[in-house]
């Protein structure tokens, strides 16, 4: 693959980024494609190793090494359907995935792994430039009707996927704008909107309908969301052949200490999207601002990671970030954990833009001003013990804080939606749709699918994907009678 002894010569290249000082002051996209040359050096440093763990390491089943090779060999429109065949979306995931491809990478054995998500950013950027990604509507329609209700990465895959093996397909969303997360939660200074915008328009003009401002559910539930219009799930079930509900895991893991209630604690997705809609010209009342503010940030993982980054653009007087668990390892134990995804520190791009960072903390309260307003946490610390989580005596200590945000993950799909449909919930209270077999992904409601975070819980962008493109091959052949879709996850037809 690429050139024999690439991996030998070459060593691994970052992606170009602004410098933290200034990226803070703008809402944009810091990280920049690599150039032509670099990515032809990049992927000569794919090892002809004969058994691509990448490709087992990577959810929707990229076929990494052969557009790797491609790109070494300058054929970059070839490289482009490679990419394509398996991922719907790859300017998503080239820019917000982790990449478990490159965690994967038998090149990480012993040395940095394959750029392989760079790989791919170029690659679709390059596709968008030369103008080679283009609608591919059907050449022949089914007569067959499809609902999706959620317009994520789950729902728009599932919907780009059966649009083009002929259905008619129309998408609910019951925001004004489809994105779901990718619209409404991921900031804009890691994934600009306008890459959302020309998908849409592709999948317009493929026939996928879009109807925003749409709640599907029960009348009383969208009280409050600003909704224009509900409807209700059993009229999808009369007028569409065959329903996927694709939303979101929304029910955020709370804190309930005392002093929860005081204003100035807030979840992280009551946070982020509001910067969001401010960035896309929307008028936003009542507004959480970190400007001036002690902010801290409860919980390590990528949402609060965005907060942390958010705060800073906004104007944080300070960031600290707080974790539960103890401090990751610094470096990983390769021979124990490849080609798994490996637990070990990790430093993100808004890490780098100023942020104090703890871990093996528990937040016992938060503290009033006098005032009904939050001043200050209390938290202490806390180690692992026989399996057990113990406060260490005298640890307690107070941190500052006029703002704190929650972002410890999600449990499940609210349930109110799952209960209009009907559909069985398994132990975590996601939709119980099972993915084996000629019943794949339907739940127990008559024509009704589930995909992506609603059937699978929180997850990547790039599993929703592949959510999306499994569960489309299901309700084709439910439609059909058979699939012209691989039964592999991620190919395409």
């Amino acid at each position: 693959m690429g050139k024999i002894t690439g991996f030998l010569e070459f060593e691994r290249q970052p992606e170009p980024t602004e410098a933290p000082d200034r990226r803070k002051r703008h809402w944009h996209e810091f990280v920049r494609q690599v150039d032509d040359e670099a990515a032809r050096v990049q992927a000569a440093r794919c090892m002809d190793c004969g058994i691509p763990f990448c490709h087992h390491g990577c959810p929707v089943d990229n076929i990494i090494p052969d557009f790797n090779d491609l790109v070494y060999r300058g054929d970059w429109k070839r490289a482009l359907d490679v990419l394509q065949s398996t991922n719907n979306f790859p300017e998503f995931t080239g820019r917000v995935c982790p990449a478990p491809c490159e965690a994967a990478c038998t090149l990480n054995i012993a040395n940095d792994p394959v750029g392989i998500k760079s790989i791919e950013h170029k690659i679709i950027d390059k596709g968008w430039e030369e103008g080679w990604v283009v609608p591919r509507p059907a050449a022949r329609k089914t007569g067959k009707r499809v609902a999706i209700v959620g317009s994520g990465p789950s729902g728009l895959a599932c919907a780009q996927q059966l649009a083009r093996a002929g259905h008619d397909v129309c998408v609910f969303e019951k925001h004004d704008r489809a994105g779901g997360l990718l619209r409404y939660g991921i900031p804009d200074f890691k994934l600009e909107k306008n890459h959302i915008d020309r998908r849409v328009e592709q999948m317009r003009a493929e026939g996928v309908v879009f109807r925003t401002g749409v709640y599907v559910g029960d009348p009383c539930d969208a009280c409050g969301i600003g909704q224009r219009e509900t409807i209700a799930p059993a009229q999808l079930a009369q007028d569409f052949d065959a329903v996927v509900i694709a939303g979101g895991s929304e029910t955020p893991r709370d804190l309930p200490v005392p002093g929860r209630g005081l204003d100035g604690v807030h979840f992280a997705m009551d946070f982020l999207p509001q910067q969001n809609r401010v960035n896309a010209g929307d008028t936003v009342t009542d507004r959480i601002l970190a400007e001036g503010k002690h902010v801290v940030v409860i919980g390590g993982g990528d949402t609060g990671s965005d907060c942390v980054g958010t705060s800073n653009r906004q104007g944080a007087a300070s960031v600290t970030q707080l974790e539960l668990l103890p401090t990751p390892p610094r470096q990983e134990d390769k021979p124990l954990t490849w080609p798994y995804w490996p637990l070990k520190l990790r430093t993100s791009s808004s890490h780098e833009e100023g942020c104090s960072r703890d871990w093996s903390i528990a937040t016992q309260r938060f503290n009033d001003d006098g005032h009904g307003k939050l001043k200050s946490l209390t938290a202490v610390r806390v180690e692992w013990k026989g399996g057990k989580l113990d406060e260490i005596a005298g640890s307690e200590f107070e941190i500052r804080a006029e703002l704190v945000l929650l972002a410890m993950g999600f449990t499940s799909p609210r349930s109110n939606v799952l209960d209009a449909f009907g559909v069985a919930k398994d132990a975590r209270g996601n939709a119980r749709a099972v993915t084996d077999g000629p019943g794949g992904y339907r739940t127990s409601a008559d024509k009704v699918f589930a995909a992506g975070d609603m059937r699978h819980g929180q997850s990547l962008v790039v599993w929703a994907i592949r959510e999306g493109r499994q569960c489309a091959r299901a309700v084709d052949a439910y439609l059909m009678g058979s699939s012209a879709f691989p039964h592999r996850a991620g190919s395409d037809l």
